[in-house]
């Protein structure tokens, strides 16, 4: 097998004139910070691999397998016709907090609301990137302009600082049909920040996850469970 290894400088410099516009919508302080684009990668990995390359997965470093990796890349047979994207559902009320100004002019919205009908936004800790599909979209490529992010961003009065994570969420609300939505078991969130910062009443709509676990997700610095 074969591993290569990608310069993050060299990366970061392709990065930036794509995701640029993006960063001051999702970006953590204010400003456009050049490092910063690397927290974008998933977004544009499709004009940036090699056109050889046809489906990545990305994970986040704080994960613990319980499965081989290798199984996931089945997921990739389940993408329905138009998804680009297999993701995962964010198991906090994150993005319930994010979008309260939109929920409030909009009471019978879906957004932020918890699954199985609610969209409660994406986790970016696992990421199937189907990049023959990301470039065949013309969807997907538009929503990458810095117009139609601007147009996105006011329309849900949106303001992150999760990156990647954000983009896929708010897009995610417009089209949801560009995502296959993966099990919760393929990324069991730990953090239960939230439940500690105002939301302990609807936390567990979100943090429940049934069946047995495939990666757990040791997200803000959250201690994963010893077997």
């Amino acid at each position: 097998s074969q591993v290569i290894v990608h310069d993050v400088n060299e990366l970061t410099e392709k990065l930036f004139p794509i995701v640029e516009a993006m960063q001051k919508h999702f970006s953590a302080g204010s400003g456009t910070y050049y490092s910063d684009s690397i927290f974008f990668l998933s977004v544009a990995m499709h004009r940036i691999m090699p056109k050889e390359i046809t489906q990545i997965i990305q994970v986040d470093l704080d994960l613990k397998y319980k499965t081989n990796i290798r199984d996931l890349f089945d997921e990739f047979d389940n993408f329905p016709e138009g998804a680009v994207i297999g993701i995962a559902r964010e198991m906090q009320p994150v993005y319930r907090h994010t979008f309260w100004q939109y929920r409030r002019e909009n009471p019978q919205t879906k957004v932020g609301e918890p699954p199985p009908d609610g969209l409660p936004g994406f986790n970016s800790g696992v990421l199937l990137l189907n990049l023959e599909a990301m470039r065949q979209s013309k969807l997907y490529n538009q929503l990458l302009e810095p117009t139609m992010v601007q147009k996105l961003t006011e329309k849900y009065h949106f303001k992150g600082h999760l990156g990647d994570q954000d983009f896929f969420t708010m897009v995610g609300m417009e089209h949801p049909e560009l995502f296959h939505v993966l099990d919760c078991t393929w990324n069991r969130q730990l953090c239960t920040w939230w439940r500690d910062h105002g939301y302990s009443d609807v936390f567990d709509q979100y943090f429940q996850c049934q069946g047995e676990v495939k990666i757990y997700h040791g997200n803000c610095n959250t201690p994963i469970p010893e077997d």
